[in-house]
């Protein structure tokens, strides 16, 4: 079943038309109690991560301290303001990823990076484990020039990494961060909700050597 879905993104042209409002979702962290959207402190920031099933994902980095509040949703993608059921069907473009609001003064953007390379495989292409599909694919989504210098330099330096570990080469895309789509209510921090919820996200084993100190 799971290789009958579309292993190539859709164009522009040919992705579902979604729709002009965003879909309802939840208000707040099931965890924390912060607003999802916002607002967030003064000096937060932000950053967008896809390394599959987007529940095992945010559950990773909403236990980092420094994080102030994550949530789930859809981007990469060019349908507006799609469902869970569009995403899945691969006619989106979009992947599964997770919004990290951090302070900065608490933890570096380095520090996410490492976690998101060790925490998935980022290899696989257009899947993550069992999982496949374009919404599974890897993604970095760079707000600014520094967090695009600092993903690029932690990319080369974990495909280092991996080659020494005798494992393939790195299919993680770099890009601009653009729309984030909330996802709906039940995804979000569904791990915490659902605690023997399926997570299909897992690491190599291989430890990223990128800096991970936090700021003075």
């Amino acid at each position: 079943m799971f290789f009958r879905k579309p292993l190539e993104k859709p164009s522009r042209e040919t992705a579902l038309p979604g729709r002009a409002q965003p879909i309802p979702t939840a208000e707040r962290h099931f965890v924390n109690g912060r607003p999802l959207k916002g607002p967030y402190p003064e000096g937060t920031r932000s950053a967008q991560f896809a390394m599959g099933c987007f529940w095992g994902v945010e559950r990773i980095f909403w236990q980092i301290p420094g994080v102030w509040v994550t949530a789930v949703g859809y981007v990469a993608g060019f349908t507006p303001n799609p469902t869970y059921e569009e995403v899945c069907s691969g006619r989106t473009g979009h992947t599964e990823g997770v919004l990290v609001a951090f302070d900065p003064n608490e933890v570096a953007y380095e520090a996410l990076l490492k976690s998101f390379w060790e925490g998935h495989d980022p290899t696989q292409g257009m899947r993550q484990g069992n999982d496949v599909g374009t919404q599974y694919r890897s993604g970095i989504y760079v707000y600014d020039e520094a967090q695009k210098a600092a993903a690029e330099a932690s990319c080369e330096a974990y495909q280092k990494a991996l080659t020494a570990a005798g494992l393939g080469r790195i299919t993680t895309e770099i890009g601009e961060a653009g729309p984030f789509y909330f996802a709906e209510d039940y995804h979000q921090q569904y791990l915490a909700k659902n605690p023997g919820g399926y997570c299909g996200v897992g690491g190599v084993g291989v430890s990223c050597p990128i800096g991970v100190g936090l700021k003075a």
